[in-house]
């Protein structure tokens, strides 16, 4: 296959470098960027490490730096027109007829980066979700769920072999709570008839009814030490009934975010392993006893509590004991936990202890952190976090159909005519939601304001979605194939000389890729297919496609099926649907 006009550029900034410093200059230490200002070129080179390379001034060093790339790329390889010396920078312009050529074709033919990359042979688990079973899927669980969900799909889109983990919370002592809240005031035809919402008024209603009757508390510990006493009781039966229903429950909400997973084991999966994690932990020596409780003493830090002085063990001690059999099942590089900022000191103590335990997968484990969803509170005047410990909790499912059915209002109001509504509302609107809350970086709180997440303008889900719609319907119109072999090889590539900033945009999916993953920040992607939109919408009210001449036409349809399938590809990985017609 044809070298991508990327690697040619490459090869030519490596021969030049070396010209001017020597062949031992190490190429790797110059980066290829792009330009603040798009009028600048279509690629830049700082030659700072060139300079100090050649003993020379960063200017001085960049233009004679400037001089081989051209003389170079008029003897070997033609892509460039220009290489301009800016200061210690480089810019550089790619021909327009080879950069039309490079970035179209490899879009239509899912050409790696566009399509999917080949294998890395790095091993990553990514542990997301992780709703607590018997209590509400709600809102507050959006952002791990699409947070994580996005990851997944971008590092297996980029070569890794990804292991997507529900670690439901299954487990703890919030379930001695949930059982005598049942025993109690549980209903099994409201059980039965909506599993979630009976559940979470019981568990209210016991944090209610607790404060005025500790001996409530006392009784919901006694049936979580049964619980955990591993005998088959009547605890553990209610347990696994309850674990049950609601497994079934979440698939409702994980199917419409397009979640998936290649395993949902939660904390109970650990019990067994736990006898032997902590063997394990203590046979290394780093374990102690603190007042009572078997812990690890981490520095800067309060120590990890492992078995609490009552016997019972807690979320820590779990943690590890999944990290013990990912690491021996999955044979992990990186292990990602996508879970909220409040449990930074968590994360930090669970990365100590496997720390001192010596292991080299150690620095592969990483907090993905993020900030909270929050609403307005119009008593308050102010914004505030979802929750569910004053029974102001906001069922995940709730939202997304009113979403949905304000999705149909619009609809109703612009398109009235326009085939399969539902469906596209349903598009509409559960996209809208998923990219308000990956267009931040994701430790920003998210602010949920209806009129703005469903806009069709801005940097919204709905206006990348119509974009690829709008290009949809330029193509049914020219009765264009979607085939990749049906690219004609007598293409006038260079009537695409003045489409350069949708090219030069559609170019860096690769390297937008590339920052998603080394930041963990799916935003990136979401800034890159608001900036393709916003490039195609610009192209398209200056330039006509279906009444241009026939040579032109060809030329820039192909280019409005590349910019359509990019879209469909960046929303795609982000959790996105695309309709055809909006």
């Amino acid at each position: 296959m044809t070298a991508s006009i990327k690697e040619r550029l490459v090869s030519l900034v490596h021969d030049a470098a070396r010209a001017v410093a020597g062949d031992d200059f190490d190429v790797a230490t110059l980066p290829i960027g792009r330009p603040k200002d798009a009028s600048h070129g279509d690629a830049s080179i700082p030659c700072f490490p060139l300079a100090k390379a050649a003993g020379q001034a960063p200017p001085v060093a960049a233009k004679a730096f400037a001089e081989q790339l051209v003389e170079l790329a008029k003897a070997k390889d033609g892509i460039l027109t220009t290489a301009e010396a800016v200061g210690p920078f480089v810019n550089v312009r790619y021909e327009r007829a080879a950069l039309a050529e490079d970035v179209v074709r490899g879009v239509l033919e899912h050409r790696e980066p566009f399509g999917q990359w080949k294998p890395n042979n790095t091993r990553v688990v990514i542990d997301y979700s992780s709703p607590n079973i018997a209590k509400p899927f709600h809102f507050g669980h959006l952002r791990s769920t699409v947070i994580g969900a996005a990851l997944r799909r971008i590092y297996k889109h980029t070569g890794h072999t990804v292991f997507g983990i529900n670690h439901l919370g299954d487990w703890g002592s919030q379930f001695g709570k949930i059982l005598v809240a049942f025993e109690e005031w549980g209903d099994h035809e409201a059980l039965h008839r909506d599993p979630m919402r009976h559940l979470y008024e019981i568990y209210v209603r016991f944090k209610r009814e607790s404060d005025a009757d500790p001996s409530l508390n006392e009784r919901a510990a006694e049936a979580f030490r049964r619980l955990e006493s591993g005998e088959d009781n009547a605890e553990r039966r209610r347990w696994q009934e309850l674990r049950d229903i609601s497994l079934e429950a979440f698939q409702g909400p994980y199917g419409r975010l397009a979640a998936e997973f290649e395993a949902i084991t939660g904390e109970s999966f650990y019990e067994d392993k736990i006898e032997s994690t902590l063997a394990q932990l203590k046979d290394a020596g780093i374990t102690t006893v603190s007042e009572g409780a078997l812990v690890v003493e981490v520095d800067g830090m309060p120590p990890c509590i492992l078995v609490k002085s009552d016997g019972t063990t807690i979320y820590a001690t779990r943690d590890l004991a999944a990290l013990y059999y990912r690491r021996a099942t999955y044979e992990f590089d990186k292990a990602l936990y996508v879970v909220g900022a409040e449990q930074k000191l968590h994360f930090r103590q669970l990365k100590e202890v496997i720390a001192k335990l010596g292991w080299k997968e150690a620095d592969g484990i990483e907090h993905i952190d993020f900030g909270l969803v929050l609403t307005f509170d119009p008593e308050q005047k102010r914004w505030t976090k979802f929750s569910t410990r004053g029974g102001n909790a906001i069922f995940l499912d709730e939202v997304l159909d009113e979403a949905v059915a304000k999705a149909r209002t619009i609809i109703d109001e612009k398109n009235p005519d326009l085939a399969d509504k539902d469906a596209v509302a349903e598009a509409i609107g559960v996209g809208a939601i998923v990219f308000n809350d990956l267009k931040n970086t994701r430790i920003k709180d998210v602010k949920f304001d209806w009129d703005e997440l469903l806009s069709f303008e801005g940097e919204t889900g709905p206006y990348v979605q119509y974009a690829g719609a709008r290009l949809s319907s330029i193509l049914r119109k020219a009765g264009s194939n979607d085939a990749a072999d049906s690219i004609p090889k007598d293409i006038a590539w260079s009537a695409l000389h003045d489409a350069e900033r949708v090219l030069t945009t559609m170019l860096d999916f690769g390297s937008v890729l590339e920052r998603c993953v080394d930041k963990n920040e799916p935003y990136i992607l979401t800034s890159f297919v608001t900036s393709l939109a916003s490039e195609i919408h610009s192209y398209l009210r200056e330039h006509h496609v279906l009444s241009a001449e026939p040579e032109v036409k060809a030329a820039r349809l192909l280019l409005v099926r590349a910019a359509r399938d990019l879209i469909r590809e960046g929303l795609a990985l982000l959790g996105v649907a695309s309709p055809e017609e909006m």
